[in-house]
């Protein structure tokens, strides 16, 4: 029996240290949650700066109810309508960072997408961004309401992966994870919609 017990303690204490590497559960980490405002597109009246469709309110109350059981110490917000209507279903305490907007784009008659900002511009913004909700708000959790590019374009920089190679589409409301500590940068859970199920 003593030999099953000391198994488990070795195990135990390895798997604390992976995830101290993770950065989960480490004193002073701050956490950034980055949430894609929601659905914008259904019952679209305003393709310029579009507010929240009657489904994108009901994902923002139902991030909203699953975001006051945890603790936070601040929502920030892109600009953008959707992203405003979605921060307030968080918060009425709401700070406007201009850097979380959409990447600018262009889109043709058939639909096709045309990235207008280069990726390394939104990397450039989103650190930028990140970095200084982690020194306003050193071990904390911090929401910042954004874009899908946005946190795409977020998260390969994290990832240390190049353009292109990170093939996900957070959907709206969704939640990724970013976890920093010093010049230390950990990707948590990616994409999570529990609160829409």
């Amino acid at each position: 029996m003593l030999a099953v017990a000391t198994g488990s303690e070795h195990l135990t204490r390895a798997m604390r240290s992976l995830e101290a590497i993770f950065l989960i559960g480490v004193e002073g980490v701050t956490e950034i949650w980055l949430v894609r405002h929601g659905d914008s597109y259904h019952e679209m009246t305003d393709p310029v700066d579009p507010p929240l469709s009657s489904l994108g309110r009901e994902q923002a109350r139902r991030l909203g109810a699953r975001v006051r059981r945890v603790e936070h110490v601040a929502v920030y917000s892109s600009p953008l309508r959707r992203a405003m209507e979605t921060a307030h279903a968080l918060s009425n305490d709401v700070v406007v960072d201009g850097r979380l907007v959409e990447m600018a784009l262009d889109i043709s008659e058939d639909g096709i997408l045309d990235f207008k900002e280069t990726n390394e511009s939104a990397v450039s913004r989103m650190r930028a961004a990140v970095e200084d909700m982690v020194a306003a708000h050193p071990g904390e959790r911090v929401i910042a309401v954004t874009h899908a590019a946005a946190i795409v374009a977020c998260l390969t920089d994290v990832m240390r992966l190049e353009t292109g190679q990170l093939r996900i589409m957070p959907y709206y409301t969704s939640i990724s994870t970013v976890r920093m500590l010093g010049d230390r940068r950990m990707v948590g859970p990616l994409g999570d919609v529990a609160h829409l199920e």
